[in-house]
């Protein structure tokens, strides 16, 4: 049974969205794939919205795969607060990598993606860093890291150093498309130069990084104080935030600069509330009181704009939507088949199965 790591060089970098598409891929090919995430998500009291939107995607993932209980291997501990305690106490002294190596006993599946912790340091504590797994399952790495500027290379030159041969290769996502061209032929000169395979680099994509309205309503555990009956709110995707604070003057030029917008105002603030609808936005919020007036609700039927209640202060509000719009979340379904997409035109398979000792049956 081979294994393969999906590891990446810090929190949020597209590991849950890489294993999905190269699962996908694979299948498509006739190879049976298993999944693993054996080090569940660290629960933070800070973000638990971003905590349980990726636990979350592991339900999404097999689901979505279609994997049988067969090809699925089990999650060996869930990280928070109190397992760290017990451990730097002593009280916990199970073996992980014990466990970790009966991965080995499933023989379902021609390929196990095993997606690893949320940078090459996590895990550590319990013997699972992403190193030590490697090294217990005998598996290869595929790094991925989110592009931030050319001085990404750098954090994959010390990933190299710190995984050596174990490391397959890397996937970079997020390159800005109005530099694409020449970002590519840079980080693909630089890194292979260096011995590191590169698998793929990956263009931004605004629908990545969108969020659903329906997502939204559950983040913020919103009240829908409008929604069309002809518009499904899973499938309306809000790709900007705004915050109207400003004159009416004003704001309608700040408006006008954003497409498929979430604007977030006060109940009372009337003028800012219609500004936004004149311009092209996906979704309302409003703040303070749970009122909506009615030349507001006139508009938003006439546009099919959902307007949403949330009882939290406009701070605490923005925070959360900006963690939304921070992830890739992937469930929608309209994230999935960009990903699909995505990955078919740049992620070279052919050299994955090479390097992988994947015959492809035909």
């Amino acid at each position: 049974m081979r294994h393969l790591l999906i590891g990446s060089t810090r929190a949020g970098s597209g590991k849950s969205a890489t294993v999905l598409g190269l699962a996908f891929h694979l299948q498509a090919l006739g190879f049976e794939v298993g999944y693993g995430k054996p080090i569940g998500t660290f629960l933070s009291r800070d973000l638990p919205e971003v905590a349980e939107s990726e636990e979350a995607d592991v339900s999404f993932i097999t689901q979505t795969l279609g994997l049988s209980p067969e090809a699925l291997r089990p999650t060996l501990l869930q990280l928070d607060r109190h397992i760290f305690q017990r451990r730097l106490l002593g009280q916990d002294t199970t073996d992980y990598g014990d466990l970790l190596r009966q991965y080995h006993g499933h023989r379902h599946g021609d390929l196990t993606l095993v997606e690893a912790p949320a940078n090459t340091a996590e895990g550590a504590l319990f013997g699972l860093s992403l190193g030590e797994m490697a090294d217990c399952l005998g598996a290869p790495i595929l790094l991925v890291a989110r592009f931030h500027s050319l001085l990404t290379v750098e954090h994959l030159l010390m990933a190299k150093k710190r995984l050596g041969d174990r490391l397959l290769g890397v996937v970079i996502n997020d390159i800005p498309m109005d530099e694409y061209r020449e970002t590519v032929i840079v980080l693909r000169q630089c890194l292979e130069s260096r011995g590191i395979t590169v698998f793929a680099l990956m263009p931004d994509h605004r629908i990545l990084k969108s969020v659903s309205v329906a997502e939204l309503i559950q983040q913020l555990d919103a009240k829908v104080m409008y929604a069309s009956d002809q518009i499904s709110l899973d499938d309306l995707m809000v790709e900007e935030l705004k915050i109207g604070a400003m004159d009416v003057n004003s704001a309608l030029n700040f408006f006008r600069r954003s497409y498929n917008k979430v604007v977030v105002t006060g109940s009372d603030r009337l003028d800012l509330q219609l500004a936004a609808l004149e311009t092209s936005t996906s979704c309302l919020i409003l703040t303070g009181q749970p009122f909506m007036a009615e030349e507001v609700q006139q508009r938003a039927r006439e546009l099919g704009v959902p307007v949403l209640f949330v009882g939290r202060d406009t701070l605490a509000t923005v925070g959360t939507i900006t963690n939304c719009l921070g992830q890739v979340r992937l469930h929608e379904g309209i994230k999935v088949q960009c990903i699909r997409e995505m990955m078919a035109e740049h992620f070279d398979f052919e050299l994955l199965l090479s390097n992988l000792g994947l015959v492809l049956v035909k």
